[in-house]
């Protein structure tokens, strides 16, 4: 599976090229729920910098460390509601505390073409089958030949394996194993609107690679999805074989309310 991503979706936050976190860092799901536990919805960059920064939110020792973690959960999240892939997470991240794992993985794949990169092994690997860090390493050197030495390589299949795990789409320690995420409506409304970003429209959106990453069959991608449109986060039509859905709350004007 590719991700076909459009280079005008870097105004909504997503990236395209650069080297990506994950040759140093996870998802930081630990991180980032503490971050946004920290602050209120309504806020922007600074006032995160300032809760991880001055008021030490994700309890790090040192203020180097402080500020590499800003750093990195800027790269993976942008942690800017003026970007819609962030605005989004953050809107739908309180109401479902099971849905965050996948919300965070969504994101981070939107944003870090090293961890994009390593999709395509976990989505051709069926339940119950081993996936390791050296599995994914060797998809890296596919995928980017010569970019990488060993070293490099075995460093991002490790950060890669853990996200993976972190996000439920692998289970284990040492011996990993591919296992089925968990798709919940406030995922399935996120994984649809990066698709729509992306330019997908009706009945495409649940076979984006967005869609895939929810590890659900298209039958329950379309009940949890009348269940976002329940709750507000998108409008969802269906009838037959025609299928309309929109974003008008996930995509509305935000102003931030900063400090």
């Amino acid at each position: 599976m590719t991700f076909s991503i459009p280079p005008d979706t870097l105004q909504y936050g997503f990236v395209l090229g650069g080297l990506g976190a994950h040759s140093s860092r996870t998802i930081m799901l630990h991180e980032l729920t503490l971050l946004l536990a920290s602050c209120p919805a309504s806020v922007g960059f600074t006032s995160y910098q300032a809760a991880i920064v001055d008021d030490n939110a994700l309890v790090k020792r040192t203020d180097a460390t402080r500020r590499e973690s800003v750093r990195r959960l800027r790269e993976l999240y942008s942690l800017d509601r003026q970007l819609v892939l962030f605005r989004a997470l953050r809107d739908l991240w309180d109401y479902d505390p099971q849905a965050r794992p996948m919300l965070a993985l969504l994101c981070a794949v939107a944003r870090d073409p090293l961890l994009r990169a390593s999709a395509s092994v976990i989505l051709a690997t069926q339940p119950g089958m081993a996936v390791n860090a050296a599995i994914i390493a060797e998809t890296m050197d596919r995928q980017y030949p010569g970019r990488f030495n060993q070293t490099s390589r075995a460093s991002i299949g490790r950060h890669a394996a853990s996200s993976w795990t972190q996000s439920g789409h692998l289970q284990g320690r040492s011996n990993k194993v591919r296992a089925p995420a968990q798709s919940r409506p406030t995922s399935v409304a996120y994984a649809l609107l990066l698709g729509y970003l992306c330019g997908s429209r009706g009945e495409a959106l649940f076979s984006t690679g967005w869609a895939q990453l929810l590890d659900a069959p298209p039958h329950t991608l379309h009940e949890q999805t009348f269940l976002a449109g329940q709750r507000g986060w998108l409008e969802y039509r269906h009838a037959g074989t025609v299928t309309e859905i929109g974003f008008s709350h996930l995509l509305r004007k935000d102003p931030i309310q900063d400090e």
